[in-house]
């Protein structure tokens, strides 16, 4: 009797396994520092999870050290590179990594709930100590959208809109590749 209860136990938990998580993917994100110079060191990661039951998008865990305190905006950018790159004549940090991602052509920016670039993704907050930790959600992404390019962190906060020019986001600082 004892081991058929274990028997049914052991069917009905890995049910709930296979259904209840195996359509969730979990992407974790080692972001690093950047400069003009090149990719730096490791300060922390971004977990995307995509969204549990009937709430779509991605699910996003920040846990970063080392930002400047204060308000940050964060975006998917388009290539899966951190490097700098040339803009404008000068080496640039993290512009390997291309324009914020806009796989429908939009140019507008417009924050993770608009009509704008998928990119958006919410604003973080570093606090005295350079520590970003939060739990934020996204949702108009999955972790699908995301393979294959980059999640940047910028100096400056980010106010969703195309005036100043990307909101306002300023230099990127953070950068982690999405496998």
């Amino acid at each position: 009797m004892k081991n058929r209860y274990a028997l049914v136990c052991g069917v009905l938990c890995g049910n709930l396994l296979m259904f209840g998580m195996a359509h969730a993917d979990t992407l974790k994100v080692p972001v690093n520092a950047i400069t003009d110079q090149g990719v730096g060191e490791e300060i922390g990661t971004i977990t995307f999870v995509d969204a549990d039951g009937n709430e779509a998008g991605v699910d996003i865990l920040v846990e970063l050290t080392g930002l400047p305190e204060g308000e940050h905006g964060m975006h998917i950018h388009e290539n899966a590179s951190c490097e700098p790159a040339e803009s404008n004549g000068k080496m640039m940090a993290g512009m390997a990594a291309g324009g914020h991602l806009d796989p429908a052509g939009t140019k507008t920016h417009a924050g993770p709930e608009g009509k704008g670039h998928k990119g958006d993704l919410p604003r973080i907050r570093a606090d005295a100590e350079g520590a970003a930790k939060a739990k934020l959600h996204a949702p108009r992404l999955t972790t699908a959208d995301l393979k294959g390019h980059s999640v940047m962190i910028h100096s400056g906060g980010d106010n969703y809109s195309d005036n100043p020019p990307m909101g306002g986001g300023d230099g990127r600082i953070a950068c982690g590749v999405i496998r």
